[in-house]
């Protein structure tokens, strides 16, 4: 299959929420349409016929660290690389804004994916619960 992977590509709210969706996410409407402004950019995948299918969004702090965040790939179309491809232009995107690192943080079943198939390594970090 085909996918058009677009860096700062065009995205409703809606399909965000039916992509979170598709994978049992909790997603919260009107979240896309306040975080973008907010965003270094992002990454989209759409199938053939221009349904979206993968989304990655790269945060920053304005200089030098980009942070990954709310990677999602639908369901029906995971374990073909689709992931690993939105993280690679994710990266992309943000050596060419001028970043030199990129952060992500994930939950343990996915060290595989962001070890191995993404080429991020492990460092120490912190976390402080706010809630």
């Amino acid at each position: 299959m085909e996918i058009d992977y677009r860096w700062r590509g065009a995205a409703s709210d809606d399909e965000l929420v039916a992509l979170t969706l598709s994978h049992g996410g909790n997603p919260e409407p009107g979240w896309w349409d306040r975080v973008r402004p907010h965003s270094l950019g992002w990454v989209t995948g759409r199938a053939g016929g221009g349904a979206l299918i993968g989304f990655a969004n790269v945060a920053w702090d304005g200089g030098d660290h980009a942070f990954l965040l709310d990677p999602k790939v639908d369901p029906a179309h995971q374990r073909g690389g689709i992931g690993t491809e939105l993280v690679r232009r994710a990266a992309a995107g943000a050596t060419d804004a001028g970043c030199t690192w990129l952060h992500v943080d994930f939950e343990p079943h996915l060290r595989g994916f962001y070890f191995d198939a993404c080429g991020f390594r492990p460092t120490d970090a912190g976390l402080i619960a706010l809630s």
